[in-house]
């Protein structure tokens, strides 16, 4: 079985407990649609009390973290499917980076979050993760993941932590891409840290800070007054999906020349856009981008703002991993126990998202999993979904649960293949 296979690649480095923790986490997970050890230990089947094998996972997945091992082992994977022309989004601790818990009184290290979706102070753990997308939206490949909170013992700080995770990327996939990161990226700390690792950005800025521009570079102007002192000659339309219905927009954009305060002497590209909303979307970016009026200048005016707008559709990534599998729904105290579900859960995005599709023969399966999973309209873009409830329709015909996986070389032989027709 393919997640056999897979399981014994990220957790190559691990001791034989862990290895057999891995497998069966990622394999129960797939096969309830859930992060609950309950509902995962049904899915096991084992001959042995339900409560022993609750209590085995349980025990296994508090003692170790195994956050740092396989999130290595997956961006190792991914290096080779990261290209100079994707962008790669990274989202943190606010909408929708966060895990929320708001019943939760005793879980280890629970902390303060912001939940963007209500707009509101709420209880739970900070989520971050990192995607590679293309420009053309049809495909994904999950980079990392992590789960923290603010009370932790070896918690820098939010900024301190976002370099921290992206030097980590950095040194498996190099310089490649785009970096895209929404306002909270608009920190000077993180700029120059895009800037001193050599790395490409397009980030969000705040209305609310200053900005040095015009031919003396001495003019100083509020970033929620930009746009009064830039032509925006260029135009564009496009269809968004909002509320479940396409809606098509006009969009007007230009750009200029600007340094930020704290830096004078060093200068970006700023890309205004209007059409969004009431306010003008003001994307700062570090890439050669000629500002002159022009065809051609206006193809990659509107690359940056296409590689702003993937990084809404890498978002997708984190409704995935919490809709299709109950994320916030975990009921484990330890916090090693919660940040190995949410890294198990990542794995499993991006075996669903790159891993079946790495042959010929795998994407035929793939395609039979969709199948499986009786869309009423079809298999949509971000397909992932579709992906897993037909692994789950899959794997639920299992009568022996993956112990009942055997052949005639050993009992968990990972040549071993699951007919996607069972009767």
């Amino acid at each position: 079985m393919q997640c056999n296979k897979f399981s014994g690649t990220i957790s190559k480095n691990l001791g034989k407990v862990k290895k057999r923790l891995v497998k069966e986490m990622i394999y129960g997970i797939q096969a309830s649609k859930d992060v609950k050890l309950s509902n995962i230990s049904r899915s096991l089947k084992e001959s042995i009390p339900l409560i022993k094998t609750e209590d085995r996972l349980s025990r296994n997945l508090s003692d170790e973290d195994l956050t740092c091992a396989i999130n290595s082992h997956i961006m190792r994977l991914a290096d080779d499917k990261i290209d100079d022309t994707m962008p790669i989004a990274i989202g943190i601790a606010i909408d929708p980076g966060d895990m929320m818990k708001p019943y939760a009184k005793a879980m280890e290290n629970l902390c303060n979050i912001y939940d963007g979706s209500e707009h509101e102070e709420a209880r739970g753990y900070h989520l971050c993760q990192v995607t590679a997308a293309n420009l053309a939206h049809d495909r994904i490949v999950p980079l990392y993941c992590e789960a923290y909170s603010n009370k932790a013992a070896d918690y820098p700080g939010s900024t301190e932590k976002l370099i921290e995770i992206v030097k980590k990327v950095k040194a498996y996939i190099g310089t490649k891409g785009t970096w895209a990161i929404d306002r909270e990226g608009d920190d000077m700390d993180l700029i120059r840290c895009f800037t001193d690792e050599s790395l490409q950005f397009v980030t969000r800025l705040k209305m609310n800070r200053y900005l040095h521009f015009g031919k003396n570079r001495v003019r100083q102007v509020k970033a929620e007054r930009i746009n009064r002192h830039v032509k925006l000659n260029h135009k564009a339309h496009i269809y968004i999906s909002k509320e479940g219905k396409e809606e098509f927009i006009h969009l007007r954009y230009g750009a200029v020349t600007v340094a930020l305060p704290e830096y004078p002497d060093t200068w970006y590209t700023l890309v205004i856009v209007e059409g969004f909303g009431q306010q003008p979307m003001l994307l700062l970016t570090n890439k050669q981008v000629p500002i002159a009026i022009g065809i051609h200048n206006n193809k990659q005016l509107w690359q940056i703002v296409e590689i702003y707008l993937t990084r809404w559709k890498c978002d997708e990534c984190y409704r995935y991993i919490k809709q299709s599998y109950n994320l916030e729904d975990f009921r484990v105290m330890g916090y090693n126990s919660i940040r190995n579900i949410t890294i198990l859960v990542h794995a499993i995005a991006y075996f669903t998202s790159i891993y079946l599709g790495i042959s010929i023969k795998l994407r035929i399966m793939v395609q039979k999993i969709f199948i499986l999973s009786k869309r009423f309209f079809g298999v949509p873009s971000f397909y992932n979904y579709a992906m897993a409830d037909g692994i789950f329709e899959l794997l639920r015909h299992s009568k022996g649960g993956i112990i009942g996986f055997k052949s005639r070389i050993g009992p968990f032989h990972d040549t071993f293949q699951l007919s996607l027709f069972p009767d």
